[in-house]
């Protein structure tokens, strides 16, 4: 278990630590313009979060976890390598230059071309990394005999979260701290140092691992089902339900798919058993044919994808990290003697997610269900609706900050000078930096709740692709958002809101453009929230044969007479209604 965790612990340093400070490397050495370094930052980003999707995809169905991981630090270590070298030999990238005079020779191609092929390389490597650490993680330790089979992976899960945490923090401090006062070239060094003993202590113990082989995707089946619904779409559903005419996992409880999303029911619909059904019972053509659960799972997947977008605009506010590390640095940031390096400034976000989630499971619901005399929650849908109005107060907050620090610089005299570090405390980014980390810990951690308990067990390792995927859209967009902006702002003939001199620019107009998103994010979430309807609600499952307000009566019935006879109660009547969806668990 320590070379696993040890695994991932130095994959994050590495690649978290190199994120904070990148824009000030691509404009200070590479002379790009804002726009360009930040259009390639979102595009890194962007295909960062979107290959673990590739990645579980190959663990899953060719390679298996190992391998994945595997050749995942290899290509982490190649790219920090790839990287580092960019600070070594002079002709990786453009001379030295004075910016004032604006005589700075733009990365050739080649040039440009090695710094992609670095951030590519990266990126390939955490697709290969952290969609599978914790799952092969979990292999080594997972004995469903051993009685204490839960404690022992819920201590696994502790330790792995608990390192996580420890290593983002250790990167947005000491690597991004190096990189401020010791240079690019240690500050880069370093990162390839933990990426090699990353991949030195993953390989050490492979003679120790459990090696699982990899299994049909879940990625595959969902296509399956999407295929063989379009291919029998001129099949006509029976009006009347009967046992066997839909095709099923053997002693499955799912014999009958639900009555949403019907059109996908003719992806399991049997038309002739002696030509769909092999002798053991499998589908001769699962591209033609699946399973109930299949299709199921493929609803629920549907289902959510409302729910999922609006989380898109949290993560196109949090994406945003060229222009606030430029904003940042330009305020005054000491403590005393000490001088908080910008890009430090993130891990106030960790810092409030690590206090919030203990305070509010420790003493806020205590305290609540103290206040009220019965047990206190705030609903997941609750939760993920206040994370998003939270982002709406961040940028509303960093908008105010901004307009008051541009304010300032104008007083100051450096209206002409964007470099130039103010007579303002950088203490006032604080309140925003606290409004992100209550949106991450009310709706990034509300969105994994939700899908795990919304999504068929078999989906529950979807969760984490999903946010990677949400994440990567939001790259995408805050990408065409940025460069719209520029675009509109620059017909009027002004200077454009996102100007590579931040002290000219408009970046508080562009904060409250995000908000203003923001908030309408959080009017549409409403929105998909209420047609989404209960969660895990069982009026939700239940056959239509069954009344929904008599089911009401019955298990208010049930209730009652539970609490009068100690459990003797007839439940037979109850049963017989639901049954077909055996979805009721007493």
């Amino acid at each position: 278990m320590p070379f696993i965790i040890a695994n991932e612990s130095f994959e994050k340093v590495a690649s978290y630590g190199l994120l904070p400070n990148m824009i000030l490397y691509l404009m200070k050495d590479y002379h790009m313009t804002i726009k360009k370094g930040s259009n390639l930052l979102y595009m890194w980003s962007a295909t960062t979060n979107l290959l673990p999707v590739v990645g579980a995809l190959l663990a899953d169905s060719f390679l298996g976890r190992f391998l994945t991981i595997g050749f995942g630090s290899i290509f982490s270590l190649l790219g920090t390598l790839l990287l580092f070298l960019t600070t070594v030999i002079p002709q990786a990238k453009p001379p030295p230059c004075n910016p004032l005079p604006h005589d700075c020779q733009s990365p050739t191609a080649r040039q440009y071309t090695l710094l992609v092929c670095a951030f590519l390389l990266m990126s390939i490597g955490a697709g290969g990394v952290r969609p599978c650490s914790q799952a092969f993680g979990a292999d080594q330790v997972d004995q469903r005999d051993n009685p204490d089979n839960r404690k022992v992976l819920e201590r696994f899960f502790s330790w792995y979260y608990a390192c996580g945490c420890f290593a983002v923090v250790l990167a947005l401090t000491v690597i991004v701290y190096i990189q401020v006062h010791y240079g690019w070239r240690i500050g880069f060094g370093i990162p390839v140092i933990l990426m090699f003993l990353s991949a030195l202590s993953f390989f050490l113990a492979s003679p120790f691992y459990v090696k699982n082989e990899a299994r049909r995707s879940l990625l595959t089946s969902l296509a399956q089902v999407a295929v063989a619904a379009f291919r029998n779409r001129k099949l006509q559903l029976p009006s009347r339900v009967s046992d066997g005419q839909y095709h099923h996992k053997k002693d499955s409880d799912a014999t009958i798919p639900s009555n949403k999303l019907r059109f996908l029911n003719k992806a399991c619909l049997i038309v002739d058993p002696n030509q769909d059904i092999c002798p053991d019972g499998s589908a001769r053509n699962p591209w033609r044919l699946c399973t109930v659960e299949e299709v199921e799972e493929l609803k629920a997947l549907i289902r959510v994808i409302p729910i999922w977008s609006s989380g898109i605009m949290m993560s196109i506010n949090t994406s945003q990290s060229s222009f606030p590390l430029l904003l940042t640095n330009s305020m005054d940031r000491h403590i005393g003697k000490f001088e908080v390096p910008a890009g430090s400034f993130g891990t106030l976000i960790v810092i409030v997610i690590v206090i919030w989630i203990p305070l509010y499971d420790r003493i806020i619901l205590p305290l609540g269900s103290k206040i009220r005399g019965k047990p206190f929650r705030l609903g997941v849908k609750l939760r993920m609706g206040i994370g998003l109005f939270c982002t709406f107060l961040a940028v509303l907050v960093s908008g105010i900050v901004e307009h008051y620090r541009r304010t300032t610089a104008i007083n100051e005299g450096f209206a002409n000078n964007g470099q130039a570090v103010l007579h303002m405390s950088a203490m006032w980014l604080i309140p925003q930096h606290i409004f992100s980390g209550l949106a991450e810990s009310f709706n990034a951690i509300g969105q994994t709740e939700f899908y795990y308990t919304e999504f068929p067990k078999s989906m529950s390792s979807i969760a984490t692709c999903l946010f990677g995927v949400e994440m990567a859209v939001a790259s995408l967009l805050a990408s065409l958002i940025f460069n719209l902006v520029d675009a509109i702002t620059k017909k009027t003939g002004k200077q454009s809101w996102v100007a590579n001199n931040i002290n000219q620019g408009r970046y508080d107009y562009y904060y409250w453009l995000l908000a203003t998103l923001s908030l309408l994010n959080v009017v549409y979430y409403m929105f998909v929230s209420w047609a989404y309807g209960p969660l895990g609600d069982r009026m939700n499952k239940v056959s239509d044969e069954k009344d929904k307000f008599q089911v009401e009566e019955e298990m208010a019935m049930l209730r009652n007479t539970s609490r009068q006879e100690k459990g003797d109660f007839n439940l037979n009547k109850l049963d017989n209604g639901l049954s077909k969806s055996n979805e009721l668990r007493v």
